[in-house]
């Protein structure tokens, strides 16, 4: 077995440092995390095991400080919670706070705002979240839903694949063809990045192993782009995740991960797999494989 792993590997610069807030804040005083502060349930628990709490709700946090996730919230959220006279820390990622930004101004300018991504996800309820009217869509069902506006200003969540926004997008412009459609590209690069690099590596390899939290939707995102090239792709959390019945000896087998993905992880899979490659290899020798 071959093994080769995408480019732009490891945590985003958003995710590293907003987790290394957390624990360095947790070294000092109690600390409560608004939702999840990235979706990996290995980071999760290394940062429970610290003493870091989870809410969803400002109203649900008992400690004296709160922190707001690199995903972003409202300002409306934010002011809530600063209402009750909690001590608020912000590790939302600059690439969101450009969203938000971006956003903002295109509303400012008369478009009616439109929202490329999950509906229910954290970041994208951030965005939301100051908004009297706006639009979600996800899917060519979603732009056939769409209500008609003289002006649409139209973001994406971040961690969407890029062709899949440019898509929407050509769907929103031919369905309203007298609307002035202002699209302002917010999918951040690290995104960009890993996406190019999964859809090259897809090409390559006999097996794909994605590795990322189950919640992921940057992860669960590259495991899409991976399956349009690759007739065997995994998702994986963990190492243990694997299994050798995936593989042959002959064949040569991918890695990549969503970013939010800590680099021991990777370097675990690595390991078993390594090790999974070897007794394959010792099975074909003896006749068995």
């Amino acid at each position: 077995m071959k093994i080769i792993k995408a480019e732009h590997l490891g945590m985003c610069f958003g995710v590293r440092d907003a987790i290394a807030l957390a624990m360095v804040t947790a070294r000092h005083e109690p600390l409560t995390v608004l939702g999840d502060l990235v979706h990996n349930e290995t980071v999760l628990a290394e940062l429970r095991a610290r003493g870091v709490r989870f809410a969803r709700q400002s109203t649900e946090v008992a400690t004296p400080t709160v922190m707001i996730t690199a995903h972003g919230a409202s300002e409306r959220a934010m002011a809530q919670a600063r209402g009750q006279g909690l001590h608020l820390l912000e590790a939302t990622c600059p690439l969101v706070h450009f969203a938000h930004r971006t956003l903002a101004q295109l509303v400012q300018a008369g478009f009616h705002p439109m929202i490329i991504g999950q509906r229910e996800h954290v970041e994208v309820r951030g965005l939301t979240g100051d908004l009297e009217m706006f639009d979600v869509v996800l899917s060519a069902e979603d732009v056939a839903r769409l209500l008609p506006h003289p002006r649409f200003g139209v973001v994406a969540q971040t961690t969407q694949p890029v062709d899949k926004v440019q898509h929407l997008v050509a769907l929103i412009r031919r369905r309203f063809p007298d609307a002035e459609v202002q699209y302002r590209d917010t999918v951040c690069q690290p995104t960009k990045q890993r996406q190019q690099a999964a859809h090259d590596l897809a090409r390559r390899v006999a097996v794909v192993i994605v590795i990322g939290g189950a919640h992921s939707n940057n992860t669960r995102e590259l495991v899409a782009t991976c399956r349009r090239h690759c007739d065997q792709v995994y998702h994986v959390q963990t190492a243990e995740d694997l299994r050798a019945e995936w593989f042959a000896p002959e064949q040569t087998v991918g890695i990549t991960a969503g970013t939010s993905t800590p680099a021991e992880t990777i370097a675990a899979v690595e390991v078993r797999l390594a090790s999974l490659a070897a007794a394959g290899s010792t099975r074909q020798l003896a006749g068995i494989g």
